[in-house]
């Protein structure tokens, strides 16, 4: 009685005092140890106890499992073995529990041979938890042989078996097995199961019927349920589900829990609805951190930057997520150096990064093109033992690749490619190489990936390969990996996707066929794909689909500067000098200007980085890293071939009207005769003042190193 209630001082005393003591009363005071958690008392009473038996053995080594102590009740049972004691079918239940914790297949079977032996496999708890362990393994087939030969199963064999199906993906075999299971043994781990099961893989119609029937069963959902299913309908922006099921939450009473109200802002932010986000925050627990985490995290989702950053600074109290959670959004929002900035002010104030926050700061370094930057931050990461996950691991090869320093990329990647359990640090490599390094290698590294077949590929592998296809001109393997996409991995090819196959057709000068994949794609093709296709018809000269090409590029964007002068470059190009002075004036009536390029000088002093953009109208600057760069414009440099060709290329057109010839050439003339007063001393003018500012500049750099 006075270990039971607790009271162990008392029990002891009297244990103490007793003069004879049986094995039932040792057993009685080791059980009250080891449930309190006092395993050290335990332990040098068990050793104490001079006559030891199987409820002995059987209460240490159920304790040390229960409380996790796997190893510990391993050795105890070999010690049981070891002195000729049998188990029971709680002793061997406890003992597969704690293997489950850490064992593999075999260590199962061992056991499950084991139970045979002594023949305790036929009672439930034993078969049940066999079955788990299976399970545990990914052993689904052996987990299904040994469930079918139960003779006996309770409502926690069939739950085991079900949720086995739904860890493992397969929902099909999940659904057969509940609709297996007596109704009388079906409970709200069941129901939940089978819930969780569609919620994993979005079938969130299936999941909100079978939500329903239980409901009509009589049978309460649980407050992890019901966050389940919000969390599903947040992914999936199912706004009219997310509300009804907002409305079964107030009923059951389950929004004053903090987890609970932090979701539901979640669900309205992933669904755009941010002022219902932010009502729903203000009615709700202010002080409770993980909403104004959520409150952040969904003005940024919907490019609120300011705002999130107002919630920022009003926090009295942040944790790791509220700063990872801005880092991202200014890094996201290409605002990089912001980004860094905060994120050494985060160091300042004493916050250790966590790998999220890192992979954030990662990406804003690669944007900026800051090597040392990248290296200090790496170097960050190895003195506080931050553990390289997949997601930290691509973005520093990404940062690598991006910042032009391969070798390094390829060194991060070797160290860390045998370890990768996911597809993400391959992804950047693949990526990287095709864009910025060797894309006959990113190609080989691919063809290794294929090899790895537990490595799960997704859309992003394949537009590094199709790039890598493009940059080496690989068509026929191009169109292989396309195909290969859907018939083998059963990836359907996005907008991107199909892009690179467009570029890779154009480059080839392959232009029909480049435009009938444009017009089989099943979705609208977007500014980029037919500017793809201009710019490709431009290199190879075909006006006819590069004018359909550019008559779809300005459906979509009418005043997009770049597409126009690639058609007037187009025409120049074949001496249809009508259709340039046409698309030209087209240009100067809409008041078309091609957005202007810019490059960013970085001035790192004292930890702040500041990025000072220079543009100009027709002519660019570009200054880095100490080198000046001089360079016109696509714009300028597309108005200066123009002007050459008129100045080389004499009147050799037919016309058929004599009328016409003469009108033509006395408005070419006269364009001629303007375009000389006013390009001529434009470039001489700019070019005088271009490389006056460039001596200025590399003078002003060799004082500065």
């Amino acid at each position: 009685m006075y270990a039971k209630c607790g009271f162990l001082q008392d029990a002891e005393r009297l244990f103490s005092s007793s003069p004879n003591l049986d094995p039932v009363s040792y057993n009685i005071m080791i059980s009250g140890y080891v449930k309190s958690g006092r395993f050290h008392e335990a332990r040098s009473l068990f050793d104490q106890m001079p006559k030891k038996g199987c409820v002995s053995y059987t209460t240490m080594v159920m304790g040390f499992a229960s409380k996790g102590y796997w190893r510990e009740a391993i050795g105890i049972f070999k010690e049981m073995r070891y002195g000729g004691i049998l188990p029971n079918e709680v002793t061997l239940a406890s003992l597969i529990s704690a293997c489950s914790g850490f064992g593999g297949i075999s260590i199962c079977r061992m056991l499950h041979g084991l139970a045979v032996k002594v023949i305790l496999d036929e009672f439930v708890i034993v078969s049940t938890n066999l079955l788990h362990m299976y399970c545990v393994c990914g052993s689904l087939k052996d987990g299904r042989d040994l469930f079918n030969q139960m003779l006996e199963k309770n409502v926690v064999s069939w739950n085991v078996m079900l949720n086995g199906y739904a860890k493992a993906g397969d929902v099909e075999l999940a659904r057969e097995l509940f609709e297996k299971i007596p109704m009388k043994e079906k409970d709200v781990v069941s129901w939940g199961t089978m819930v969780d099961a569609y919620v994993q893989v979005d079938w969130l119609s299936e999941a909100l019927t079978m939500f329903c029937a239980m409901l009509r069963e009589g049978v309460e959902a649980s407050d992890v349920m019901i966050v389940d299913l919000v969390s599903a309908c947040a992914r999936l922006s199912a706004t009219l589900e997310g509300f009804q099921l907002h409305g079964r939450i107030v009923k059951a009473g389950f929004e004053c829990y903090d987890f609970v109200q932090a979701t539901i802002i979640h669900f309205y932010a992933a669904c755009g609805r941010v002022d219902l986000a932010y009502l729903q925050f203000e009615v709700g627990v202010k002080d409770h951190l993980p909403s104004r985490n959520a409150v952040i995290a969904g003005y940024i989702r919907n490019g609120m930057i300011e705002q999130a950053r107002q919630v920022f600074d009003d926090m009295a109290e942040r944790d790791v997520s509220s700063w990872s959670s801005m880092i991202a959004g200014y890094a996201q929002s290409e605002q990089p150096n912001i980004a860094l900035e905060l994120f050494h002010e985060m160091i300042a104030c004493g916050m250790q990064p966590n790998q999220i926050t890192l992979a954030s700061v990662f990406s804003a370094i690669a944007s900026l093109g800051m090597l040392n930057e990248g290296r200090w931050a790496l170097e960050y990461v190895q003195n506080n033992c931050i553990p390289l996950n997949d997601n930290l691991s691509a973005a520093i090869i990404d940062m690598y690749a991006k910042c032009g320093s391969i070798n390094a990329a390829l060194e991060v990647f070797c160290q860390i490619r045998e370890k990768a359990s996911t597809v993400s640090p391959w992804n950047a490599m693949i990526c990287g190489l095709a864009m910025h390094g060797d894309a006959n290698l990113s190609l080989e590294i691919y063809s290794y990936l294929e090899r790895r077949h537990h490595i799960k590929q997704n859309s992003i592998t394949f537009i590094g390969v199709l790039t890598a296809c493009c940059h080496a001109g690989l068509v026929e393997l191009g169109e292989k990996y396309f195909k290969r996409m859907k018939n083998v991995y059963n990836i359907d090819p996005g907008i991107k996707h199909y892009g690179c196959m467009v570029d890779l057709l154009g480059r080839a000068g392959r232009l029909e066929e480049a435009e009938k994949m444009i017009m089989s794609m099943p979705m609208k093709a977007d500014v980029v794909i037919w500017g793809t296709l201009l710019a490709a018809c431009r290199t190879h000269g075909n006006v006819d689909i590069g004018e359909r090409a550019a008559e779809n590029l300005a459906k979509l964007e009418p005043c997009h500067g770049g597409g126009k002068v690639l058609l007037s470059n187009l025409y120049a190009d074949a001496g249809r000098w009508e259709d340039v002075f046409s698309v030209r004036r087209a240009m100067q009536n809409q008041r078309v200007k091609k957005s202007p390029g810019y490059s960013g000088v970085l001035l790192v002093k004292a930890g702040i980085v500041d990025l000072i953009k220079r543009r100009t109208d027709d002519m660019t600057l570009a200054i880095g890293d100490g080198r000046q760069a001089v360079m016109a414009s696509d714009f300028a440099m597309g108005q200066f071939r123009f002007l050459k060709r008129l100045l080389l290329v004499h009147g050799h057109w037919n016309y058929q009207h004599l009328g016409y010839v003469v009108l033509y050439n006395f408005y070419r003339n006269a364009v001629f005769v303007l375009m000389l007063f006013w390009y001529v001393p434009f470039f001489v003018v700019n070019l005088s003042l271009l490389n006056f500012l460039g001596a200025l500049l590399k003078r002003k750099g060799e004082n500065t190193r």
